[in-house]
């Protein structure tokens, strides 16, 4: 039902400039990368897939006939990476017990251990949030024909014949980037074989009750402080699918169906999602410094009011979050985001930059450039940049550092490295 919702939501327009975009960066061998010039991986190539499938395209169209061929050689999509796994049994096109447990108990662990999730770096956080939401209901959408059909197309044996438990550790080679260490090998086996039976059983079941109801609240606190925008696409999209199981008809997944049109950018080679809501903040920022270094202040006296414009209106002037300690939140009073106030996380060198600006920008008279920030926000200003220094002097770009270099050791995403802590 989500799916169908959120793609009936597209325009004709939008989806046919999405198929356009996929079909401009698909490889010769008729995979696709993870960046538009990369090698193909099994992880953008089967999501590549079904996105087209989903939006329209014909299982016999040459494109997805080599898409096909590509992930069948390679023995099915059993071996796409944990991310992908989990995409695609919220599709119904693979089976939750062939993934690795993505626990939401961890919420309930006490703040004080390193491996609260709390403690992560916020992108990581942010996305296995609500990860652990669906892994703890485990929500599959509606099986629909299309389904049913990519159950068939994505497998070199049958759905059912498909041994999940063995396909937990499965990755393909061309995704491999980050090997699991052999701790994280014990740490998901005993969770899949052990704690998860026990966590699914009454009296445990209540305790996931109570996570996953903890789990909610989070993801409503980040909806609600970032304008339902939230951090980045991923848990913007996942934040969004959980609400909708909460409740379909629910305010809150009303309110973000609106803001998935904040992250589409139309370009030369079609449809594209960006990595963040943009970089509005960044741009005009810089854009503002290389002006004011020319001295074309009166050529540019327009231009550089409405930027000015932008800058003031666009700092975080409070933070939404009430208690922060109690949603794991950096105090941003004061910051820049990287894009739009409405995102709300502010980044340590987007603020600097913002300072900047706004400083050079006073130094100009009011009939040019409009009238200087207050010296109170550049206060706040100062105040959050110092308050991002790490005890090794470096800084963090939204958060301290909170954990240890050794929690990469249970970094579960075999695609990407570092992820796991905030790094100055």
């Amino acid at each position: 039902m989500f799916w169908e919702l959120l793609i009936q939501f597209l325009s004709l327009e939008h989806r046919r400039e999405m198929r356009r975009y996929l079909h401009n960066h698909q490889n010769k061998d008729g995979g696709w990368g993870l960046h538009i010039e990369g090698h193909s991986t099994m992880f953008c190539t089967a999501l590549s897939y079904v996105a087209l499938r989903l939006l329209g395209q014909d299982v016999d169209d040459e494109s997805i006939q080599k898409a096909r061929s590509w992930i069948l050689e390679r023995g099915g999509v059993t071996s796409i990476p944990s991310w992908g796994k989990m995409w695609l049994s919220v599709l119904g096109v693979y089976e939750w017990s062939g993934n690795n447990p993505i626990p939401p108990e961890l919420w309930l662990l006490p703040y004080s251990l390193p491996i609260h999730p709390g403690r992560m770096w916020c992108h990581s956080r942010m996305v296995y949030l609500p990860m652990s939401y669906l892994y703890g209901r485990r929500f599959v959408g509606a099986i629909t024909p299309i389904i049913l059909s990519l159950r068939g197309e994505l497998y070199v044996c049958p759905y059912d014949q498909i041994q999940w438990n063995q396909s937990r550790n499965l990755c393909a080679k061309e995704d491999l980037y980050y090997p699991h260490p052999m701790i994280q090998d014990v740490v998901w086996g005993c969770l899949h074989n052990v704690g998860e039976p026990l966590l699914n059983r009454w009296p445990l079941l209540k305790l996931r009750q109570k996570a996953l109801s903890t789990v909610m609240q989070h993801i409503h606190n980040e909806d609600e402080s970032t304008q339902y925008v939230c951090l980045g696409p991923v848990n913007k999209i996942l934040n969004m699918i959980c609400c909708c199981l909460e409740d379909p008809n629910s305010e809150a997944f009303k309110l973000h169906l609106p803001r998935v049109e904040d992250y589409l950018w139309m370009a030369e080679d079609g449809m594209k999602v960006q990595g963040s809501n943009g970089s509005q903040l960044w741009d005009v920022a810089l854009s503002v410094q290389a002006i004011l270094s020319t001295g074309l202040n009166d050529e540019c006296g327009s231009m550089l009011k409405t930027a000015h414009d932008f800058i003031k209106n666009n700092q975080v002037r409070k933070n939404h979050s009430g208690n922060l300690s109690q949603w794991y939140r950096h105090s941003y009073k004061g910051a820049w985001p990287f894009s739009t106030a409405d995102n709300g996380w502010g980044v340590s060198d987007c603020t600097a930059e913002g300072l900047k600006a706004s400083l050079l920008l006073s130094q100009i008279p009011e009939e040019i450039v409009g009238e200087a920030i207050t010296k109170n926000r550049l206060y706040d200003a100062v105040n959050v940049i110092l308050s991002m220094q790490n005890d090794n002097g470096g800084f963090g770009t939204y958060e301290l550092t909170r954990s240890y270099n050794w929690l990469e050791l249970l970094n579960p995403a075999e695609i990407f490295e570092d992820i796991m802590i905030e790094y100055s």
